[in-house]
């Protein structure tokens, strides 16, 4: 997410992105490695539920483009209502690792999306 964002915030002062998605995102925003966290997170698109996500030394989204799909939010506790999945044309982008649960609905739609199949709005 920090990678792609087009702003970072709390960033060093020579941290470059890649500026693909228009948003502005702020560096370790839920806090630093001891501050992981896990929480559910609603995904537009994604059927099936809540989201289990594992955070760690997350960013969230300040702000977003017209460009920019808003897909995913925190649910709840002192975090709700933070983005934390967006998406811009063919580039998708989470705050949390779906790569740490056996949940693989996150990377279907990314698979789904890469490869142009039609995703519901």
């Amino acid at each position: 997410m920090i990678m792609l964002a087009s702003e970072v915030l709390d960033g060093r002062p020579d941290q470059r992105a890649f500026g693909g998605i228009d948003m502005t995102v702020r560096r370790n925003a839920f806090g630093r490695q001891v501050d992981s966290f896990e929480a559910p997170v609603d995904i537009d698109g994604i059927d099936g539920g809540s989201f289990h996500a594992v955070f760690i030394r997350a960013p969230w989204v300040e702000r977003v483009g017209e460009a920019v799909d808003v897909l995913g939010r925190v649910v709840g506790g002192p975090a709700a209502g933070r983005i934390v999945a967006v998406r811009q044309g063919n580039l998708l982008a989470t705050a949390f690792h779906p790569e740490l649960t056996g949940d693989l609905r996150v990377h279907q739609f990314f698979v789904a999306m890469a490869s142009g199949v039609r995703q519901r709005s």
